[in-house]
């Protein structure tokens, strides 16, 4: 904080308050308002917290108007070209790119606490066979703290490194689990001598009747993705994961809680609506249409995938995703190859018109995503659930940063009351 100050005026009362001002390193510059009730008798205003820095972070930064997405400083391009998604989860958690040796220590830590505990994978049982797998894959994890009881000390430095690599390990394996038993297929174990997603796919797609050798092209293309997916600040279920850890409840519920919030189809369940979406439209011709829908205010229809709560030109990552559908499509032959160009061409026709181009509603990561997951083999209702996978890592890190923070407090929001004023209890006989 530095001695700058922010002033506003009451025009009723002719008072003045100032309000400390602290800097970022990069970004806009942030009002401190948290004396305000205290000493003014006032609450600030702000629904969805649009406008409202809510911690201090040095994890993510995003700047919307420019379109720029950055972890612990570095491009999302240049990570999204250079490094893996392993790589890229050291470097979220510790703060620094790892050297060689640190990565070959961290990545060996992962391969090797994939398993889960065998109790644990007997739960799926207890799910109906069509449970939507973000059920499953939420309650599990809730359910882990039963578990692996012995690193949930908040407060222990050791612990807190215990939990994050163990919950990173194991989220791909209770994936998949809730895949297999979606499927009324057998469980497929991981595999140490496979990379992250490499590994994620054969528990995936594997059976133990068959051999099965992961394509290499689809293990980059998913690394990309999760990549892409890491992290993004304090979003929805990013806040959801500080505001339930603040309360000091054991890190498996907090993360369980992120997911919860993920789930809606706002947030992580959006490629899933553009995917929707697109096979509704289901054909060039009938673009001009569905645009048309989208600009009535009278018409329910949206295009999904289009505009972002932060960014208002291009989102980076739409850029790079992009051109991975673009190689993935065409060196893997599939036949969701229509389907992107379906994509493509509304993308095109959206962004030639003026009610688009004024909102900024540009395509987002989402737009892309589920054609890409498509093409991987991967159904619709695991869109959310590898979303999760991947934003586990930013959650777990947003989690570590704020329970090593001194001056963490609980989460809690105050609210504009516009109901009733005070009146007396009438007994039922008189109403």
């Amino acid at each position: 904080m530095t001695d700058k100050h922010f002033t506003l005026n009451d025009p009723e009362s002719g008072e003045s308050v100032q309000l400390a001002v602290h800097e970022p390193t990069v970004g806009p510059k942030v009002v401190d308002v948290t004396q305000l009730y205290g000493e003014h008798g006032v609450f600030t205003f702000d629904p969805g917290y649009a406008a409202t820095a809510s911690c201090e972070s040095s994890i993510t930064y995003i700047d919307g108007e420019a379109g720029v997405l950055m972890y612990r400083g570095y491009p999302i391009e240049q990570l999204a070209k250079q490094s893996t998604f392993t790589e890229v989860a050291y470097l979220l958690l510790h703060g620094e790119l790892p050297t060689a040796a640190q990565l070959d220590e961290f990545d060996h830590s992962i391969r090797t606490h994939t398993m889960i505990n065998e109790s644990l994978l007997r739960f799926f049982n207890g799910f109906h066979h069509n449970a939507h797998p973000m059920a499953m894959v939420s309650g599990v994890v809730a359910s882990m703290s039963a578990f692996y009881h012995d690193s949930t000390n908040i407060h222990d430095p050791h612990d807190r490194d215990v939990f994050a690599y163990r919950i990173i390990a194991k989220i791909p394996t209770i994936a998949a689990a809730a895949y297999k038993h979606s499927r009324g297929q057998p469980f497929v174990y991981p595999q140490n001598q496979l990379d992250y997603c490499s590994n994620l796919l054969h528990m995936f797609f594997a059976v133990p009747s068959d051999q099965y050798e992961v394509d290499p092209v689809a293990a980059e293309a998913l690394d990309l993705l999760f990549i892409l997916h890491a992290d993004h600040e304090q979003n929805c279920s990013t806040s959801t994961v500080r505001l339930a850890g603040s309360s000091g409840t054991n890190p498996y519920s907090a993360i369980a809680a992120g997911m919860s919030a993920l789930w809606g189809p706002a947030h992580g369940g959006a490629n899933e609506a553009v995917i929707n979406m697109l096979e509704e439209i289901g054909s060039a011709d009938r673009i001009g249409l569905y645009v048309s829908k989208a600009k009535d205010r009278n018409d329910p229809f949206r295009l999904m995938g289009f505009g972002h709560r932060v960014y208002k030109s291009y989102d980076p990552r739409a850029t790079i995703i992009r051109e991975t559908c673009h190689r993935l499509l065409e060196r893997l032959g599939h036949n969701d190859t229509p389907l992107f160009e379906l994509a493509l061409r509304l993308e095109e026709i959206a962004l030639k018109d003026e009610y688009f181009v004024e909102k900024n509603l540009y395509p987002n990561v989402d737009f892309y995503s589920g054609i890409i997951y498509r093409a991987l083999g991967i159904p619709k209702s695991m869109f959310t659930v590898m979303f999760a996978i991947a934003r586990c890592v930013g959650w777990v890190t947003h989690w570590r940063e704020m329970v090593a923070d001194p001056g963490t407090r609980i989460g809690r929001p105050r609210q504009l009351y516009v109901g009733p004023t005070r009146r007396d209890y009438s007994p039922i006989g008189s109403r």
